[in-house]
């Protein structure tokens, strides 16, 4: 090769032609050669001919030739000595743009026979050119209240070049206020800021003229360089600012025009005007940013406007500017970086396997319910799949291997709070966003028998009439089993006990099935009063569970038992009682007593006495004490009285209907010497202890009356403090009974329960109070209210011992 030296420049262009190395590829048929850039109009390639080789001879004949697709006409080949040259200008920046590899390929075809041979010739850069920054004049305003070290973003150059050629730095003109900070955070993203040195003054300087030239890194280097014009705002000291200076979003390639990608909040501490911010892009990003991106100026809300291509553009780099509404108006910069995400089109699939329903609620923890695997067919995060499970309690999932799980007894069931759970498993991949599956599992819980039967009351109280007819229902029981089904199946049965010298079940019985308690005979008031036994329910469950509930059974007393009157203690003829009574005695004077008793209890014993009303005389001489059964004399007899009295005492109780005898007592006068001997009333003889009974029996009479008013009294203020209320409507629920004591001389009542609410289903409440107080004749001389009230004529006046009874009445809730 011939050079010829043409000064410098020359020399330098020669020695880079044949600086070019030409390589073959051994075995792969292929030739690869190196030019660069810019390079002149026959600057040598290669020897394509030798390389590949052929004889120079046969070029020509053999059709020899050299094709390109898509640059055909930038290399061409000399077919009088086989080397490659350049036939046209090359720009790498325009074949290439900024790929890092730029190649042209050729194929060189000859005939005869035919072959293809496959050349490439790389196209190496060359620094021929120099940084551009976007815009000549960049303007920045800056308040004069910023303060020192404050920072201002600069648009950065750009350089075509590739490699070192495009590795740019920047140097700023020596100023007094300002200097530059250049942050490389990575070499897609180069931070060129702008720092304050000191305060700003407006009024010294209203404008600052600033250059900052940036030089890359080829040899020689080249340079580029911006005016910047910085104006001192007043005042609105305060910008927007950003929570950071760089934000990373990242988006999937096939979202929707309008999806939001990032919501930027800027803040500033100024306020009304000056604190108002909108947003917008800098007036700088590139068309291509504005075409696919919109944001909300009130909001800051970026939006997708154009559809996203990742095969295209996978970055995006916006430059946003957050300005106040201050004057002048102060601006907050960030960065926001779109990376484009392929996209997450599968959804996770569940398999539910080997499921063991229905679960025991007596399960032990760690038992297994289910077997569940997951699968997706995405790779990478978005085919790692995480399951979870709602809801958490009493299950879990328990993970055994990859994609494989135990749905597990993670706490205690009790299928009466819970008969059964529907469960969700949920399927979801690491993918963003993320795509999930749900698979929704019934679980039902089984019972066991772990609830006994229960009452509603530990005891009940039953009242039954006595001579109710023979298997007649007294009372119903029920109980409660919580369990389901045989183990909710409660039968009832007895108790059994003895009762006195008979079975409890001679007496009563209880449905297996309803509960309901029968009577198997009449029951006696008399015989017995009170029967209380216990009526046990069970269930069917394996093994069965039982418990206990107490009846208590009243027999109430009805007037089935006529008085019956005693046998005197001296005969009489005709079955009626002689009585001798000396004609001197005077008015209250006893003449004799009539004694009876009533087997019956309450009202129903309660005996009164009475004369049967003689017509023949209005004075008569004679009478009988109501309750005593005494009889006396009502005044003085006299001459004129008949000598012989025939006197019929009539004994009733109180029962309704009430019940009755007679006794016939025969009074008969005589004088005084042939009356038997007898002590008068007053003497101490054989009176003397008797009389002292009747004083006792007098200051018992008092007692209870006192008693019994100071009760009457209490009990009529609790009924009006209670009537005061708001009447209720209610029911009757189930009560004790309110027990009223009385005495031949009175009646009074006692509650067994501290509040007694009585009622009736067909009006509001209402309570009933029933007290009795029998008045007394004001000249009784004796009461007598014992064990034993019989008929007994004594002479003198003779009283029989005195024993205090108790007759019991129940007041019942209406």
């Amino acid at each position: 090769m011939v050079c010829h030296w043409r000064g410098d420049l020359g020399s330098r262009r020669l020695l880079l032609s044949l600086l070019l190395l030409a390589a073959w590829k051994a075995g792969s048929g292929q030739l690869h050669y190196f030019v660069s850039e810019e390079a002149k109009h026959g600057t040598f390639v290669g020897r394509i001919a030798q390389d590949l080789g052929l004889e120079l001879a046969e070029l020509v004949p053999r059709l020899f030739r050299v094709a390109s697709k898509t640059h055909g006409d930038l290399l061409e080949v000399n077919l009088q000595n086989g080397i490659l040259f350049v036939n046209s200008r090359i720009d790498r920046e325009e074949l290439c743009g900024r790929s890092a590899e730029c190649s042209i390929h050729l194929e060189v075809i000859v005939d005869r026979p035919l072959q293809v041979f496959h050349v490439e010739v790389e196209v190496k850069d060359i620094n021929d050119n120099p940084p551009v920054f976007p815009v000549k004049e960049q303007k920045l305003f800056v308040s004069e209240s910023r303060m020192p070290d404050s920072r201002f973003p600069l648009e950065s150059a750009s350089d075509a070049d590739v490699g070192a050629n495009s590795v740019l730095t920047y140097r700023l003109s020596s100023h007094d206020y300002f200097m530059l900070d250049v942050n490389s955070k990575n070499n897609e993203n180069k931070l060129v800021e702008l720092v304050l040195r000191k305060s700003l003054d407006r009024e010294d300087a209203p404008a600052h003229n600033l250059f900052l030239t940036a030089t890359d890194g080829g040899k020689p280097e080249l340079t580029g360089s911006v005016h910047l014009l910085v104006t001192v705002l007043d005042v609105n000291d305060n910008a927007p600012t950003f929570e950071q200076p760089e934000y990373e979003v990242r988006i999937f390639e096939n979202a929707d025009n309008g999806t939001t990608v990032i919501r930027l909040n800027a803040s500033d501490r100024d306020e009304g005007a000056n604190g108002a911010i909108s947003y917008s892009f800098n007036s700088l990003v590139a068309t291509m940013i504005i075409d696919h991106f919109s944001i909300d100026r009130n909001t800051g809300e970026i939006v997708i406007r154009g559809n996203l291509d990742f095969e295209q553009v996978n970055l995006y780099k916006i430059r946003i500017d957050a300005t106040d509404k201050g004057h002048p108006p102060m601006v907050g910069h960030c960065t926001v970086l779109v990376r484009i995400l392929d996209k997450n089109d599968n959804v996770p699939e569940i398999t539910l396997t080997s499921l063991s329903l229905p679960v025991r609620e007596d399960a032990q923890f760690g038992t297994v319910i289910a077997l569940i695997s997951v699968n997706d067919l995405d790779s990478g995060v978005n085919g790692q799949v995480t399951c979870s499970l709602k809801p958490h309690v009493p299950f879990k999932l328990v993970s055994t291997f990859k994609n494989y799980y135990s749905l597990v007894l993670d706490s205690a069931l009790d299928r009466e709070n819970v008969s059964a759970y529907e469960l969700v498993v949920t399927a979801r991949d690491g993918g963003s966003p993320s795509l999930w599956a749900t698979a929704s599992v019934s679980v039902e819980v089984a019972d066991v028998n772990d609830n006994a039967p229960a009452f509603t009351q530990s005891e009940y109280t039953v009242f039954v009439k006595e001579n109710n007819p023979p298997g007649c229902h007294i009372f119903t029981v029920s109980a409660g089993d919580a369990d389901a089904q045989e183990n909710a199946l409660v039968s009832y049965s007895l108790v059994e006990r003895r009762v006195g010298e008979r079975a409890l079940s001679s007496y009563v019985s209880v449905h297996a099935q309803s509960g309901k308690v029968y009577a198997l005979q009449p029951l006696d008031h008399e015989e017995l009063e009170l029967l209380q036994f216990q009526v046990s329910a069970r269930d069917a469950g394996v093994p069965p569970l039982g418990s206990n509930v107490t009846l208590q059974v009243f027999v109430l007393d009805e007037n089935d038992n006529a008085p019956v009157l005693l046998a005197p203690r001296v005969g009489g003829t005709g079955g009626a009682v002689s009585q001798l009574v000396p004609r001197l005695v005077g008015a209250g004077h006893v003449v004799a007593k009539v004694r009876a008793v009533d087997p019956d209890s309450g009202y129903n014993a309660w005996l009164s006495y009475e004369l049967q009303p003689v017509a023949s005389s209005a004075r008569f001489p004679f009478r009988v004490g109501l309750y005593t059964g005494e009889i006396s004399t009502t005044r003085v007899l006299e001459e004129a009285d008949s000598p012989r009295h025939r006197l019929l005492v009539i004994v009733k109780d109180h029962g309704e209907p009430a019940l009755m005898a007679t006794a016939t007592v025969l009074v008969s006068l005589v004088e005084s010497g042939q009356a038997p001997k007898a002590s008068s009333r007053p003497s101490t003889g054989a009176l003397g202890p008797e009389a002292a009974l009747v004083d006792v029996n007098v200051y018992l009479i008092i007692a209870i009356c006192a008693v019994s008013s100071l009760l009457v009294l209490t009990l009529l203020l609790y009924t009006a403090l209670r009537c005061s209320a708001p009447p209720t409507e209610c029911g009757c629920p189930a009560g004790k009974p309110t027990l009223v004591c009385s005495s031949a001389v009175g009646s009074w009542s006692y509650s067994q329960q501290q509040r007694q609410r009585v009622c009736s289903g067909e009006g509001p409440l209402k309570t009933d109070l029933m007290a009795f107080s029998p008045s007394l004749p004001p000249d009784l001389g004796s009461v007598d209210v014992g064990e034993q009230q019989g008929l007994n004529v004594d002479h003198g006046l003779k009283v029989s011992p005195f024993k205090f009874r108790t007759h019991k009445f129940y007041l019942w809730k209406l």
